[in-house]
């Protein structure tokens, strides 16, 4: 609906700015990336999300197009909210939100306040596909760092099975194959545990 906001910058805060277009102030929430690419000129262009909800309409500015994807990539997974989505972005730059993502990086997202395992976890699993898609990226493997054995390791203590047991069967099945995803380390591990 709106999709950016042009004019002259009246407040600017951490966490809000106003912008005055032609006579009508606009509040816009931000993340602390975008306040930090703000620069002090009194005229300003900010991308948009209008968030709207029954209980309100709420504006939210990006400094770039890039941000803005990320957020709304954020808010479409189920338990992601606007002001988590905007914490991710002022905790984390959009690329690095973006690259975690691709990686299955749970403890980077995890490290976000109020993101817990099962949420970082949920984060990966619904956006990955969309985020390797959009962007061109190729999928981490194990191979490629060893964060995968961690991030097998972490899915499956989510999933109730004990630390110790689950580590020497992740172990097995990457010496096996260095060459494999998170996925497919999860996948053979519940075959064998």
């Amino acid at each position: 609906m709106i999709t950016h906001i042009q004019g002259r910058l009246v407040e600017k805060n951490p966490t809000d700015v106003v912008i005055d277009c032609n006579g009508v102030g606009y509040y816009l929430n931000i993340s602390l990336h975008t306040y930090s690419r703000i620069p002090d000129t009194e005229q300003l262009k900010l991308y948009t999300h209008l968030h709207i909800r029954e209980d309100g309409h709420t504006l939210f500015g990006f400094a770039d197009k890039a941000e803005r994807d990320v957020f709304r990539l954020l808010i479409s997974v189920s338990g992601i909210g606007t002001s988590t989505a905007r914490t991710m972005l002022s905790s984390l730059t959009p690329v690095q939100v973006r690259d975690a993502i691709a990686a299955n990086d749970v403890a980077a997202i995890q490290s976000v306040k109020g993101i817990g395992a099962k949420t970082a976890q949920r984060v990966i699993l619904d956006l990955k596909d969309k985020v390797l898609k959009i962007y061109g990226m190729e999928e981490t493997s194990v191979g490629q760092g060893g964060t995968g054995r961690e991030e097998a390791l972490s899915a499956l203590e989510v999933l109730g099975f004990a630390r110790k047991q689950s580590e020497k069967v992740v172990d097995k099945i990457v010496k096996g194959s260095q060459d494999l995803s998170v996925e497919d380390i999860i996948k053979n591990a519940l075959k064998m545990l």
